[in-house]
């Protein structure tokens, strides 16, 4: 199985939780975060105000945050592919959260 290796190049803000985000192949992807911003990594992303602090990280070339979550470059890129999974996933962290077993 391949892994295709994709680098964040820019990025802007465009509406509330919603990033337009280019990538070094020409291509980009426009998403609303908000439906996963759940969970101990993503859940505090909700402040907007530490959502809107979001920065590339050049080095590993995806986006970060300063409470140290981020996106593998690879997933934000293919974001239709992975967003319903990523959806789940932050259903089951918020169900944790209310002590709802999963």
């Amino acid at each position: 199985m391949t892994h295709s290796i994709y680098r964040v190049v820019d990025f802007e803000i465009i509406a509330p939780y919603t990033l337009k985000i280019d990538f070094d192949d020409g291509e980009s992807q426009t998403i609303n975060f908000s439906p996963v911003l759940f969970g101990e990594l993503y859940g505090p992303l909700q402040d907007i105000k530490l959502f809107e602090s979001v920065e590339i990280d050049y080095e590993v070339h995806t986006l970060v945050w300063a409470n140290g979550a981020d996106f593998d470059p690879a997933t934000l890129h293919d974001w239709d592919i992975h967003a319903s999974e990523m959806q789940k996933m932050a259903q089951k962290w918020d169900m944790a959260k209310a002590g709802v077993a999963v």
